[in-house]
């Protein structure tokens, strides 16, 4: 990959406002919205003994890469075919090849960030355990972050414009968002809702993750089904893409 090219998406990122707040900042400032009440600071049977803040980390953590996955990278990379930019790269010795990889760098590491940060205001200012398997909790994360760039590179892949990938990506956005927990986390789910939840990227994402906070280590149903979601995205994403 050219360096060139990462250092000027990294610099077009900063530029944005809307995507450094959505990514990195909005999942972290709805968690601390949440433990600000003071209810989801009291343990409760309906989580499995846990506070429903200490729940909803796990929830903050897939928030991020989910929003910069499914809407930030498709709109991006969509603008640019749009525009002519690949068409005109894939002339020159920087190939359109390594503005994908780039925008991928970009968007998973925001989303890396994201949830260290999250992960560091809930234990510093609510009292959150860190991950006590942190080796199972980072495998978790890194599937999680993978799934979620296949599922961002399908649909710039199905979008022909940025509005489209908009209004697409705003469609998979709320399904994705119910699955990781962001309304009810999944430990709170009736069980044949948490089972079917947990055959979807982010419903098993957010499983791994709750064991391995717990101190187990992911299950391996769980990290398969990130596998074989991430492997069957992007499949479906080298078949659909194009550059023109």
């Amino acid at each position: 990959m050219n360096a060139a090219v990462l250092r000027t998406e990294i610099r077009l990122f900063r530029r944005e406002p809307g995507g450094i707040f959505w990514i990195l900042l909005f999942p972290t400032l709805l968690l601390v919205i949440l433990g600000s009440i003071p209810s989801f600071r009291e343990a409760d049977p309906s989580f499995g003994g846990l506070r429903p803040v200490d729940a909803y980390v796990p929830v903050a953590v897939l928030l991020g890469l989910i929003v910069g996955g499914v809407q930030g990278m498709p709109q991006t990379l969509t603008a640019y075919r749009e525009h002519g930019i690949l068409r005109r790269m894939a002339t020159t010795p920087v190939r359109a090849g390594a503005l994908l990889g780039a925008q991928m760098l970009v968007y998973g590491g925001a989303a890396l960030l994201s949830a260290l940060l999250s992960l560091a205001v809930g234990r510093v200012a609510l009292g959150v355990p860190l991950p006590r398997q942190p080796f199972g909790y980072l495998l978790a994360l890194l599937l999680a972050v993978a799934a979620a760039l296949a599922l961002g590179a399908v649909l710039s892949a199905l979008s022909r414009t940025a509005k489209i990938a908009g209004a697409v990506g705003s469609a998979a956005l709320f399904p994705a968002m119910f699955c990781a927990g962001v309304w009810l986390p999944v430990q709170a789910m009736p069980d044949l809702l948490a089972d079917i939840v947990g055959w979807t990227p982010f419903g098993a994402a957010a499983e791994a993750l709750n064991q391995a906070a717990a101190g187990d280590w992911p299950g391996w149903i769980h990290l398969a089904v990130l596998a074989a979601w991430t492997a069957l995205l992007t499949a479906a994403a080298a078949r659909w893409f194009r550059w023109e």
